[in-house]
């Protein structure tokens, strides 16, 4: 499905009930009126849906191959290898099979663990990098397998494709939320990010309230997906529907996450989301998650509150919110709870 083909399905459907296909080539090519074009379709979809397909990024495909082919190779190693590399307070390193309950969601009281394993890695630094030296949390360094050559360099790789396209974004989102040209710049200096390399294994059926990733919200500020040939990703309309997110070639999916929604203050949707792999086959994913710096008070972006329309959330940083985020989630990071979460905070989104 082309781009053409993608935005005449996505129109074709009411409105709320399916994802907008925004196409990134006008704005890249530096086409006049491109970038007004490309912010007023972004806050249609963020303010309405909360997802949208991105198309003509510029990532090349064949690093996008070359990181789906790793993560096969990584989650084919024998168990041991992956635990291994045991996932830290960083929350860096290899998590199992039904190691976290998505506790946090708001549209379902999720009780048995997910049908996933994943591997995280975050910006990769060095041994005398300061923040590495001073300990600070989710700032440290990346576990990588000794036995397979070329993952690391590929993942890497990717991870630097993917804060790029993040960081050409926000002038975008700028636009968007009627903010001048450079607004972001601040909040992104050494942006955070982390990519989960996640494997749903097939199943056949699932369970009573049982998912490959139970209905959650993303914690972020946006999450990027890039698509491969195996469905599973599913989304919760306005409306309490659930749709299947269908997997259009050579495209990002892109949604706001928990940050995102508490920034703008409730305008841009943090939108429910589930997975569930019935196709038989064994299924990756690599969600990028892309945030401002660690500590950068996140306070009411001040084009979205006004006279009636007061702040409706605590300023956090990113180190804030993510402790309370996986303490509530992950069970390695469940008994940190009270020391990760700010005295007080509940959150609520």
């Amino acid at each position: 499905m082309d781009v053409a083909e993608a935005k005449a399905w996505s129109a074709s459907a009411p409105a709320g009930e399916t994802i907008p296909v925004l196409d990134l080539g006008p704005y890249r090519a530096g086409e006049p009126g491109a970038l007004a074009q490309l912010g007023a379709e972004l806050r249609h979809a963020c303010e309405n849906v909360g997802f949208y397909f991105l198309a003509n990024h510029g990532v090349p495909q064949d690093l996008i191959d070359r990181v789906f082919a790793e993560v096969a190779r990584f989650h084919a190693l024998p168990l041991a290898d992956k635990q291994a590399l045991k996932i830290d307070r960083h929350n860096i390193g290899y998590m199992g099979l039904g190691a976290s309950v998505t506790r946090s969601s708001q549209v379902n009281v999720n009780t048995r663990p997910n049908l996933n394993e994943a591997f995280f890695v975050k910006r990769d630094r060095t041994p005398d990098d300061p923040a590495v030296i001073a300990g600070k949390r989710f700032k440290g360094l990346n576990q990588w397998p000794g036995n397979l050559p070329g993952f690391r360099e590929a993942i890497v790789a990717y991870c630097n494709a993917l804060e790029a396209l993040a960081l050409g974004l926000l002038p975008v989102y700028e636009v968007a939320l009627g903010l001048p040209a450079g607004w972001f710049a601040p909040a992104f200096v050494d942006p955070q990010y982390s990519l989960r390399m996640s494997h749903y294994p097939p199943v056949a059926a699932y369970g009573e309230n049982e998912f490959g990733s139970a209905p959650h919200t993303d914690s972020g500020f946006l999450t990027m997906l890039a698509q491969n040939k195996i469905p599973g990703l599913e989304i919760r309309t306005r409306s309490g529907n659930w749709i299947a997110a269908p997997p259009l070639d050579g495209t990002f999916v892109v949604n706001t996450g928990d940050m995102g929604h508490r920034w703008t203050n409730g305008r841009f949707l943090s939108t429910p989301h589930r997975v569930r792999n019935l196709s038989g086959v064994d299924r990756y994913a690599i969600p990028f998650f892309f945030d401002c710096n660690a500590d950068f008070p996140m306070e009411c972006i001040p084009t979205c509150t006004g006279p009636g329309n007061p702040p409706k959330f605590e300023p956090v940083t990113y180190t804030e919110y993510m402790g309370w985020f996986m303490s509530r989630n992950y069970d390695h990071a469940r008994q940190n709870l009270e020391h990760d979460a700010p005295a007080g905070s509940a959150f609520a989104r």
